[in-house]
């Protein structure tokens, strides 16, 4: 019994939603792409973040710059168990997401750079004495990316880049009995809603690689592509506490368990179009390989009861797209505005610790010119998720959910050129 539940945890450790980006992804790395919901990724070239999207992105500047961001994130998302008829809301934590990049260019010809940002993380909890406890609960996944990169241009119109990404992620959930608390006479394991029926905590480093290409037609059009690897993370002898001891035999005991997951490659492209003095338009289309991760499988030395496997689960997920458009308008010198609309495809069925939805993206945004060397960025970010129902079946049952509400995301930027 205790072999299913824990395959579930381990979903829920590495997979859990930001709940307003499809999947498990984070796609908050600047407070000026957020204003124009990320259209034109790579192309627009307008401070050192476009970076994250495109290394080749670097031959667009002739001054070192370097751009400081802060997201906060503040999703409202509600879950009804309509099986129970009880309800917990906001099960998505507010959160500060921060990024920091910085670009040299070493002549005409070449540029290197370095980003420090983040492609996924979540924080999700449920009440502690929610009858679906064992397949809600806490969750808590932290990664950081350091991200050195180089480029070059080969002639006027076509530059290249590429980087190696370093990420460290940290992992920890907690599980509860919920409904499983009922009498044994019941069929349950006793004791009350909360108690602790799975524990998990782990961290590790894992590496990929990332490589773009810059087509500039004139100095007012411009086409970007980029592609990054997948990331494989090796979670092992993380901290695996078993409540109950049906896997290790010992209830209570920690003991050391390994589990190995691949976070998805990408591929970016994008168009940038400056119409005039005053506008300019973008757009961007990103595809995520999520159908690659197709099974979950946990092992452990000390799962004595199901021979070292501590779980292993099939999954359900489809490459995702996302599309988004968006404009630029600088009504006078020192003032930028930006608006953009994004449409997010839902990845995965979904689940209480995946609650993934079809998402829209109403974004806003400005630059206000301090100086000819400083800047300051502010975006905003509306997100319409599409209100769903799902069945998931926990260790009491098979339950229905209802899952809706919106996502709201504010962020700061400062850029400085030296």
């Amino acid at each position: 019994m205790k072999k299913t539940q824990y395959s579930l945890l381990a979903v829920s450790i590495l997979l859990a939603s930001q709940v307003h980006a499809a999947g498990f992804q984070v796609v908050e790395h600047s407070a000026s792409g957020l204003g124009r919901a990320f259209s034109g990724a790579g192309a627009v070239g307008d401070n050192a973040s476009e970076m994250s999207a495109n290394a080749a992105s670097m031959m667009l500047f002739d001054k070192a710059q370097f751009s400081g961001a802060i997201s906060y994130i503040d999703p409202e998302i509600d879950v009804k168990n309509n099986s129970t008829g009880e309800s917990a809301n906001n099960i998505a934590p507010s959160q500060v997401v921060p990024a920091f990049y910085y670009i040299n260019p070493v002549g005409d010809k070449w540029a290197w750079g370095v980003g420090m940002y983040t492609d996924y993380g979540v924080a999700t909890e449920y009440p502690s004495d929610f009858m679906a406890g064992d397949i809600s609960g806490k969750t808590s996944l932290t990664t950081f990316k350091l991200n050195p990169n180089i480029a070059y241009r080969i002639n006027e119109q076509f530059s290249v880049g590429a980087g190696v990404n370093f990420v460290y992620a940290k992992a920890e959930l907690k599980r509860t009995k919920g409904a499983l608390s009922a009498p044994p006479a019941y069929g349950g394991l006793g004791g009350s809603p909360s108690d602790t029926l799975i524990k998990m905590k782990g961290d590790t480093f894992g590496y990929g690689w990332n490589i773009g290409a810059l087509y500039e037609v004139n100095k007012d059009n411009r086409f970007s592509a980029s592609y990054k690897s997948a990331v494989k993370l090796k979670f092992e002898d993380g901290d695996f506490t078993d409540g109950t001891g049906a896997l290790t035999g010992v209830p209570g005991s920690t003991t050391d368990a390994d589990l190995d997951i691949d976070l998805p490659d990408i591929v970016i492209l994008s168009g940038f179009h400056q119409l005039n003095n005053q506008w300019a338009i973008h757009y961007s289309w990103q595809w995520t390989n999520y159908s690659k991760f197709e099974e979950l499988t946990a092992t452990g030395s000390s799962c004595v009861t199901t021979g070292g496997t501590c779980f292993t689960k099939k999954e359900h997920y489809e490459d995702n797209q996302r599309w988004s458009i968006g404009t630029t308008y600088q009504p006078i010198d020192s003032v930028i505005l930006r608006a953009g609309f994004a449409f997010d495809e839902q990845a995965g069925d979904p689940t209480l610790s995946i609650p993934d939805t079809d998402r829209y993206w109403y974004t806003a945004g400005l630059t206000y010119l301090w100086t000819d060397n400083l800047s300051l960025d502010a975006g905003f970010a509306y997100i319409d998720g599409k209100s769903g129902s799902f069945d998931e079946t926990s260790l009491a049952g098979t339950m229905n959910f209802d899952s809706s509400g919106p996502a709201y995301i504010g962020s700061v930027q400062l850029n400085y050129a030296f």
